[in-house]
């Protein structure tokens, strides 16, 4: 399970939670000293467990993920394990005394082999965590999933406080009698799971609570293990009180470090996690082949070493022979691609701060996959360098974020149905109220509470209640259920320079903050307020707003190349539309191309076809504005009428070009560049559409 790879604090402690479960099953500091082993596999290494149990619940419960095809993998993993070790089983008797109940209990309950039990385990906790999350909601799931824990910690490390209390002590045998270390599955896991799914789509504190938060936990985790270990309460080692707040704040720091991993160390955990026990018998036979016992098994540093190098190695041969006979995965750059520079669009974010007067935050609008820029990735780079607020226009695309861990406030700039307050709520999102009668009816039908942003039109009569109907927008404030955190509007003319529109504009916000001002005379803490979209930061940068939605200026462009602006701070295009060409045919004057025979040659013509359409885009009308791509630093033009899936260049002047050479339609190429602005305009439209419009069959690369 390698989702994710971008979450380089994950991907890595990934591989230690794997050497983690290998000391458990090799004690390596046994022969120097009880105490310290017992510290380091039975406190320390017990975050393994339910590290991998957490890493499950955020990318499968709350990263979006398919929990039946999750199961379904889960299961192949189980019975390709216990495949691998029937040999063994058979080889020391262990199937000797099973009858047909005993094979059921081992298969279902035990796992066949020590260490397999994880995987029923996971299978038993991922779907009645699933089930609760989808039937009973998120604090409900919550609450039985601690309870559980609760439950299992007296069978734990807690079983000498109720092992002489008749009738509790028979329940907990008879349970374990059954179920033995799969029992986990049903105690042990879904609160991790929870956790998992709770952190990646939910916010977290600050990187120094979660440090302390961490360390503290870990002190005390090891206080509560000793004193249960002086006292002979242990039946197991597994749980402690402290283990999940020691989870939350690990898994939470490492949530933060990010970075792209390219090797495949999900698979190769879960391959050392698997085969370590193998690994230990090999290591036992090559010991007493070789005459290493007393350094190979009777050191329990060199026996943990000699397995952990086996381990390893095993891991890694099987990747690479896996890597060599699977089906490549196809190239982004095969066809066609969009071309996103990471720098630039973190470098515009900082210089769009910087120009915001103080005090005013910049909230990153990420509609339409963040103007086809990648809605995600987007949201988690500028994550990474402190932007904290964000919109979108619908529920959809909140949850999006939310699921794939994005922190921070996400406003929903659209209408969403109020029957869908329990997601709205889940995902920690800030609801736009489209008017006071959508308020009331949202309030009406919350249970719990949702933060709202009230909309107040000032002109532009889309959304919005009036900001004449100062009576009714007061009343919002005082609904209940409803968290209103802030108001705004959105200017309509703010990318015009014209005398008319700079009145109109500064008309909407003369509007605004009088509604704002009489609404705080009244004694109502009014929240956040915000009316700049790009054009109102760019031309009205004095507004005293909380927030600046910067949409397609956060990306480099202008709507339209003719747009007036008072400052552009510096900001650079971040995407680049590119092809190869697929053939090259040559053909003489006269000839007609292409559906309606609209483009005929006046000259012998070099003609490129390429793999890219109206599908990916690219415009069908921009033939007849006058479109053009760059091949080899050179403009050439879009000949003949374009298709769902391809269009012709005419290259005659290109220079050396065939099958496999790149079209650049908008990006630079040598010393030539096509703005995104000119390429609209010759498509008849603006910037805003043609981004948006980048199908999805286009692959982002990231540089």
């Amino acid at each position: 399970m390698d989702r994710g790879r971008n979450l380089k604090g994950i991907e890595l402690f990934r591989v230690a939670a794997a050497f983690l479960v290998v000391a458990i099953h090799t004690s390596p500091l046994a022969s120097y000293s009880a105490t310290a082993d017992f510290i380091l596999t039975r406190v320390f290494a017990r975050t393994a467990v339910p590290f991998f149990f957490m890493v499950t619940g955020c990318f499968v419960l709350g990263g979006g993920g398919n929990i039946r095809a999750s199961l379904k993998k889960l299961l192949i993993i189980y019975a390709a394990s216990a495949a691998l070790y029937l040999p063994v089983n058979v080889y020391a008797g262990h199937l000797s005394g099973w009858n047909l109940l005993e094979l059921v209990r081992q298969v279902f309950f035990e796992g066949t082999f020590y260490h397999l039990w994880y995987l029923p385990a996971a299978i038993l906790g991922l779907w009645l965590t699933g089930l609760m999350l989808r039937r009973l909601g998120d604090r409900p799931t919550a609450f039985i999933a601690a309870a559980l824990y609760a439950l299992g910690l007296l069978g734990d490390s807690y079983w000498g406080l109720i092992e002489n209390i008749p009738g509790i002590n028979s329940a907990y045998n008879a349970v374990f009698a059954l179920m033995g270390y799969t029992r986990n599955g049903l105690f042990f896991a879904p609160l991790f799971f929870w956790l998992g799914a709770k952190l990646r789509s939910g916010r977290g504190c600050s990187i120094g609570y979660e440090a302390a938060g961490l360390a503290a936990g870990l002190a005390l985790m090891l206080g509560e293990a000793l004193l249960a270990r002086s006292q002979g309460w242990q039946r197991h080692d597994s749980m402690y009180v402290l283990l999940p707040f020691v989870m939350y704040f690990l898994f939470a720091l490492l949530l933060r470090a990010r970075g792209r991993v390219r090797l495949p160390l999900g698979s190769f955990s879960l391959l050392v996690y698997i085969l370590h026990p193998a690994v230990i018998i090999a290591v036992r036979g090559a010991a007493r082949f070789l005459g290493l016992w007393d350094i190979l098994v009777e050191n329990s540093l060199g026996h943990y070493a000699a397995v952990c190098l086996g381990s390893a190695a095993a891991s890694a041969v099987i990747l690479l022979v896996w890597a060599r006979i699977r089906p490549r995965s196809v190239s982004p750059t095969a066809r066609a691609w969009v071309e996103v520079s990471l720098d630039a669009l973190k470098n515009n974010a900082k210089r769009l701060q910087d120009f915001a007067p103080e005090g005013c935050e910049l909230m990153a609008v990420l509609k339409c996959d963040a103007y086809g820029h990648g809605a995600v990735r987007s949201a988690r780079e500028l994550n990474s360098i402190g932007v904290g607020a964000f919109a979108v226009a619908c529920l959809a695309e909140g949850v999006e974020l939310r699921r794939a861990g994005v922190r921070g406030l996400i406003l929903i700039l659209g209408f969403t149905p109020v029957d869908q307050w329990r997601v709205i709520r889940r995902y920690k999102l800030t609801q736009c109220a489209v008017s006071a009668d959508y308020a009331r009816a949202l309030s009406e039908a919350v249970r719990g509470r949702v933060d709202v942003h009230l909309k107040v039109d000032t002109g532009m009569h889309r959304l919005g209640e009036s900001w004449e109907h100062t009576e009714a927008i007061a009343g919002c404030f005082g609904l209940p259920r409803l968290n209103v955190t802030g108001m705004f509007t959105h200017l309509a003319v703010s990318d015009s320079l014209s005398d008319s529109d700079v009145s109109f504009t500064e008309e909407q916000i003369r509007r605004f903050f009088g509604l704002a001002a009489e609404l705080e005379r009244r004694g109502i803490d009014t929240g956040a307020l915000h009316t700049q979209a790009s054009y109102g930061l760019l031309n009205y940068p004095d507004a005293r707003c909380a927030y600046a939605r910067a949409g397609v200026a956060l990306y480099g462009v202008k709507s339209d190349e003719h747009d007036g602006v008072r400052a552009w701070p510096e900001l650079e295009p971040a995407l680049s539309l590119r092809a190869r060409i697929g053939l090259v045919r040559e053909l003489p004057a006269g000839e007609s191309i292409g559906y309606g025979r609209e483009f005929t040659t006046a000259r012998a013509s070099k003609i490129a076809v390429l793999p890219v359409g109206y599908g990916d885009g690219v415009f069908r009308c921009a033939m007849h504005g006058g479109a053009e791509a760059l091949v080899n630093g050179k403009r050439c033009p879009v000949v003949a009428r374009i298709c769902m899936d391809q269009l012709c260049l005419d290259v005659t002047d290109a220079g050396d070009v065939k099958p496999g050479s790149v079209a650049t339609f908008i990006g630079r190429d040598g010393s030539e560049f096509i703005s995104c602005e000119e390429f609209a305009s010759k498509c008849g439209t603006i910037s805003n559409e043609v981004l948006s419009r980048l199908g999805k069959r286009l692959p982002r690369v990231y540089n």
